[in-house]
């Protein structure tokens, strides 16, 4: 490569030109071009460094390294720092140059590693177009310690194609990786809403939302923040293939950054300054985090998405796009969460309104009619008409046995006659009324409920038993339910013919599961249903008892 003609240079451009436009993969195109570039100058060894904007770099091909630098996996070449690499962090290497000495050359020499095949010296050349910069070309030949003007000019235009190459790749990159992560976000999209749409609390949202993210994207760690009382708490968090129930609050040095989000609705990369804070509370939170504030539909920002990301940082803008539409979709997610139980609430409200419109327009009628009779029958005592004031008592006591057979009805409505003696004698008895064999498992003390969880457990118990006599085609069911902890737990397992949840769900559900589901959530528990046509159904709830403690204090 002394001299170069004209023909030569034409000739070994257009080579690499073909040789840059033979392959769509990063990797095989650029060790396919640094192999024809040794092959047409005739120099000896060579390599190609891709750095991303966190002054990081990859060793992405190498020709001919020396013995001294494949020691370790080429641990000497791929990490450390160097003349070409510093300079080309601090922007100083804008053109190709010669190497006086090359430190990872010398390194590895004066560490005994191995042979360095007589290689000291390499010209440096910056991959890039315009202001854009993608890595570092070096090449090199044994005994060579100077390149010519000419040559380092002919290493320049290589560089540039190679450079527009890697551009070109990385935007099909880019484009490739954002069609795969919006169709992702499609799928999350719908079985997050579909979750809502089954009944689930707003305050579950956030771990099943985090759930779902794991499931659908390649997204190392992520975790769902929010703030209250001017702190930061985890509501959810998923990393190293788990979720990981840590529900601290961070602390005020870590903070900061995402305070920024708080004025802003776009997604931000985390700096390093920025990551001190965090991977001092988290060691799967790499150096590399991607946070978008979670805008509710109020406007408030009090919610914070956080995500590691494994891409290259070229792919950020796309992985941003990406993280912004997840956390819109969560924050409908969250305002339909928020919707749903309001809706239920009005449902709650207008039976309680049934309730007391049943009781005045039959109960309280009576009461009232009693009360006038009664003054009546006082007024005739003082008058001494003892006629008439038998008559007046006899009308309250008709009245009064009307108005208590109203109010058992109306009770009958909320509450079995019979379970003062026990929901395990009230459910059998239930059972018998529809030719359905109730076997009962009890553990624990169920006998001193808060009276929301004892009404809870009877109702969802009661519906249990009305889905197997209408629906299942079975003569059997078996309940159980146990105190853990500070949790009440009900199963209920039939041999009926099940059901295919899914379709019944997109059909609009069943109107007794879905009942059932909102009382659970009303008493702030949760209610999973499993089942498939031909295998039965089981049901498990989890009742919080921590209602009971409070009446206790």
């Amino acid at each position: 490569m002394n001299h170069i003609s004209h023909i030569q240079e034409l000739t070994t451009l257009k080579t690499i030109a073909e040789t840059l436009n033979q392959s769509n993969c990063m990797s095989v195109m650029l060790d396919a071009v640094l192999e024809k570039l040794l092959d047409v100058t005739g120099l000896h060894f060579g390599w190609i460094f891709l750095m991303d904007d966190n002054n990081e770099y990859k060793l992405e091909a190498d020709r001919n390294l020396p013995p001294a630098l494949l020691q370790n996996d080429k641990a000497l070449a791929k990490c450390g720092s160097c003349w070409c690499v510093d300079k080309y962090f601090e922007n100083r290497l804008t053109d190709a140059v010669n190497i006086m000495s090359c430190r990872r050359l010398s390194t590895a020499k004066a560490g005994g590693h191995g042979d360095t095949c007589g290689f000291t010296h390499h010209a440096t050349v910056p991959l890039r177009i315009g202001e854009r910069k993608f890595g570092l070309l070096n090449v090199g030949s044994a005994g060579k310690d100077h390149f010519e003007a000419e040559e380092l000019a002919l290493l320049q235009a290589v560089a540039l194609q190679i450079g527009v190459a890697v551009e070109r790749m990385r935007l099909h990159q880019a484009e490739q990786r954002r069609a795969e992560q919006f169709a992702r976000l499609g799928v999350f999209s719908r079985e997050l809403h579909q979750s809502v749409s089954a009944g689930i609390a707003q305050v579950q949202l956030a771990e099943i939302a985090i759930e779902l993210l794991a499931k659908h994207f390649d997204w190392p760690a992520a975790a769902l923040l929010e703030r209250t009382g001017g702190r930061y708490q985890v509501q959810a968090m998923h990393a190293g293939r788990a979720m990981i129930r840590d529900y601290m609050k961070l602390p005020k040095n870590a903070e900061y950054s995402l305070d920024r989000l708080r004025k802003t609705s776009r997604s931000f990369e985390l700096s390093a300054q920025d990551m001190a804070g965090l991977t001092g509370q988290w060691s799967w939170l790499s150096a590399s985090a991607l946070a978008a504030p979670i805008q509710a539909m109020s406007g408030s920002t009090d919610r914070v998405l956080l995500i590691e990301r494994s891409q290259p940082s070229f792919l950020t803008r796309v992985e941003s796009e990406v993280l912004e539409a997840v956390t819109d979709h969560i924050a409908s997610a969250m305002e339909h969460a928020r919707l749903e139980e309001n809706r239920r609430e009005l449902v709650r409200i207008e039976e309680r309104n049934r309730l007391a419109r049943d009781l005045h327009d039959s109960v309280s009628q009576m009461l009232f009619s009693m009360t006038m009779t009664a003054k009546g029958a006082e007024a005739f005592l003082r008058g001494q008409d003892w006629e008439a004031a038998s008559e007046a008592l006899q009308d309250i006591t008709g009245l009064s046995k009307d108005a208590l057979k109203e109010m058992r009805a109306l009770i009958a409505q909320l509450r079995p006659a019979n379970l003062d003696g026990g929901i395990a004698d009230a459910l059998r008895d239930y059972g018998k009324r529809l030719g359905i064999n109730v076997v009962l498992k009890v553990n624990g003390c169920i006998r001193q409920l808060p009276p929301p969880i004892e009404e809870t457990l009877w109702r969802i118990g009661q519906e249990t038993v009305n889905n197997v006599a209408k629906h299942a085609a079975a003569e059997q069911v078996e309940i159980a339910f146990y105190v853990q902890e500070n949790e009440l737990i009900y199963v209920a397992k039939d041999d009926g013919a099940g059901a295919d949840l899914e379709a019944v769900s997109s059909a609009g559900g069943s109107l007794g599961l879905s009942i059932m589901r909102e009382r659970v959530e009303s008493v702030g528990g949760r209610l999973k249903l499993t089942s498939a046509p031909g295998e039965g159904m089981l049901i498990e709830a989890v009742l919080p008892l921590a209602l009971r403690k409070e009446e206790e204090a």
